[in-house]
């Protein structure tokens, strides 16, 4: 163990916090689970919870592996992984695979292993690396919005499209995240400004042409989305029953909570152990608990710039801004869906939630992190190395 803690590098506070994440997460996902043995009708809490401490234990592992590769070498991966992406979304979109009756065409089956992935988890990391790629190189560059077109939005908006039928929530998501990021990597306002209507339009044109030709989208959740919009504003409890239940268990939980495992809406709200965990959590650990939880994800939003704003190169600025700041992005959506500001969009709450796709693609997300964190640890100790075996270095850099 020993052995293993001197070769974990990079960001010491962010390694904490998705400690202190993971480790916690047992403690709902433990209660919660009584739910999915009463609604599935098999398997034990200790089984579900055994399962979430085997993908926890997987995440880490991917983490470690990650934090290892150098992170120059993300750039060539992006564009490699492309094309995987692709073939993955089509794949996923056209075997219309259905859940308890109710259709999550956004899963494919991993084969052998029994856990459903969904791919496009996998492509928003991509996006987000390819996007960071394109920003970096041409960052000296005057960027003309016909080679930018080409070059990053059209393979972009080609996957964005692929994800879009099946799961709105994400590809919006992931499409306000690109935008930040070429903001951010000094691409063109007036370009971000076309692409952001074109997007709009172009999402405008699906609903309608969904709409008139139902049976030609028939594997597409426009009628969901359509329904969670309408119940959010809609004062029908039984059209809100989710949203109902979340809200009266974080109200029955006040300051204090009523205890670990003391929860008695889990019993009665779906996707407990999941999309409303948090609801959970604020009942059991009162709004002290659900408080000090959003504070720990704003905790890790501080450590993500940190690490973004010491980064020698931009690639790995936009990198992190890029990969990272989408986690805490999609915690905090989970707590407004979950307190009734935002309407129900099916994220569930990184490193937290059940759910294989989600803890694996956070933690390689957050691996890609400590991968640049870990570069400039390195470069650091290389150049006090350096002044230690030349101790005349630090005399000519105090003259200088």
């Amino acid at each position: 163990m020993t052995k293993v803690l001197k070769n974990i590098s990079g960001d010491r506070t962010i390694w904490a916090i998705i400690t202190v994440l993971a480790i916690f997460s047992f403690l709902p996902v433990y209660s919660a689970s009584t739910n999915l043995v009463g609604v599935v009708g098999t398997g034990t809490t200790l089984g579900y919870l055994l399962k979430h401490a085997m993908l926890l234990v997987l995440g880490f592992v991917i983490i470690y592996a990650t934090h290892k590769i150098p992170y120059r070498y993300f750039s060539g991966l992006s564009v490699l992984l492309i094309p995987v992406v692709l073939v993955l979304l089509i794949y996923t979109l056209f075997q219309g695979k259905t859940i308890s009756g109710v259709n999550a065409s956004r899963w494919i089956n991993i084969p052998f292993v029994g856990i459903g992935f969904q791919t496009s988890t996998l492509a928003s990391v991509v996006v987000m690396m390819f996007t960071a790629r394109y920003l970096a190189r041409n960052r000296e560059k005057k960027i003309f919005f016909k080679d930018s077109l080409f070059q990053l939005w059209i393979p972009v908006g080609v996957v964005l499209a692929l994800i879009l039928p099946a799961n709105f929530s994400t590809t919006a998501i992931i499409f306000a995240m690109v935008l930040l990021v070429a903001f951010l990597g000094g691409y063109p306002i007036k370009y971000i400004g076309a692409i952001l209507g074109s997007g709009i339009l172009i999402f405008t044109l699906f609903i309608l042409s969904a709409k008139a030709f139902p049976e030609t989208f028939k594997n597409s959740r426009i009628k969901t989305w359509t329904a969670r919009i309408e119940n959010f504003s809609s004062p029908n409890e039984d059209a809100n029953y989710q949203a109902e239940k979340a809200k009266l268990a974080i109200a029955s939980g006040e300051i204090q909570g009523k205890g670990p495992g003391k929860s008695v809406q889990k019993n009665f709200l779906p996707q407990s152990s999941s999309d409303f965990i948090y609801a959970i959590i604020v009942e059991e650990f009162g709004s002290a608990g659900g408080f000090m939880l959003m504070i720990l994800y704003l905790l890790l939003l501080f450590r993500i710039v940190i690490v973004a704003t010491k980064t020698d190169t931009i690639f790995g600025t936009l990198l992190v801004l890029g990969v990272g700041i989408p986690i805490v992005f999609q915690a905090l959506i989970n707590m407004a869906v979950a307190v009734g500001l935002f309407p129900v969009t099916g994220q569930p709450l990184p490193l937290i939630s059940t759910g294989g796709t989600s803890i694996w693609m956070t933690c390689f997300a957050l691996g890609v992190v400590l991968s640049v964190s870990a570069d400039r640890e390195a470069k650091i100790a290389t150049h006090k190395k350096i002044n230690d075996d030349n101790p005349l270095s630090v005399l000519h850099e105090a003259i200088g």
